[in-house]
């Protein structure tokens, strides 16, 4: 008796070209929602760290009158012996102040951003907050002197992404989908579109953040915004300048 044997068809060349062509087109669709939602994961994780940092710039003012600044620093090492560093001129310098009050968890200056790597959690003297680690701008009243909470509560106190962590208003459109994360003076956080056209943020009326004069938050105050340190990238700090009287309020 003959036997017949069976064989298993295999793939042609043709098939497996189909099967790979499908499986790119499938991944190509999904990959633009699955950058979206990671961008949309990093804001609201910038966010929620903007609302930490607000929580304790609160209590900072509340025992040294002021958000951390150039004046309140020998206070706070008196007050908490700490051997941080608190000099310089990046945002950096000034949030190891909030560290040394009592902020003793670094990841809540972080912010996903080009700029930005994971902290460490090294508090240790020379280590805490060091170049890469923050990623939040810190908007003052001046070169060296912080807001308080008796100030204009719609004032920015925090902002991120920074293009390159620069110091002259300007938002990196990528990071969080063209959108910014802002503090205000409150507490509250909103995440505004960034405007293509110069990558600056604006509020009520068109105004941008830093605008000041006659009908904003900062009336004659000339805000200036610390960036971030970034081990090299961006630095210095830029005023703005006043505008007409015939501004529109916020």
């Amino acid at each position: 008796m003959k036997m017949n044997k069976s064989h298993r068809r295999g793939f042609t060349l043709v098939e497996l070209l189909v099967v790979i062509v499908i499986i790119a087109a499938l991944a190509g669709l999904s990959a633009p929602m699955v950058l979206r939602q990671r961008k949309a994961a990093d804001r609201t994780q910038a966010i929620n760290n903007a609302k930490q940092v607000g929580m304790y710039l609160i209590e900072f003012d509340q025992e040294f009158g002021s958000f951390p600044d150039n004046n309140t620093a020998q206070d706070v090492k008196d007050s908490t012996g700490s051997s941080l560093d608190f000099s310089g001129n990046k945002s950096n310098d000034y949030f190891r102040q909030l560290i040394a009050y009592g902020a003793d968890n670094e990841d809540i200056f972080y912010t996903k951003t080009p700029y930005t790597r994971k902290p460490d959690k090294n508090l240790e003297p020379g280590k805490a907050l060091s170049q890469g680690e923050v990623g939040f701008g810190y908007v003052m009243l001046d070169a060296t002197t912080g807001q308080n909470s008796t100030g204009n509560s719609n004032r920015p106190v925090l902002a991120t992404p920074l293009l390159d962590a620069q110091t002259n208003w300007t938002f990196d459109m990528g990071p969080y989908g063209g959108k910014a994360v802002i503090l205000r003076l409150d507490n509250s956080v909103e995440a505004p579109i960034i405007r293509e056209t110069d990558n600056n943020v604006t509020v009520g009326g068109g105004k941008t953040l830093q605008k000041n004069g006659k009908g904003t938050v900062w009336g004659s105050v000339q805000p200036v915004i610390k960036g971030p340190d970034a081990g090299g990238v961006g630095s210095g700090t830029t005023t703005t300048t006043t505008d007409s009287a015939d501004d529109l309020e916020l």
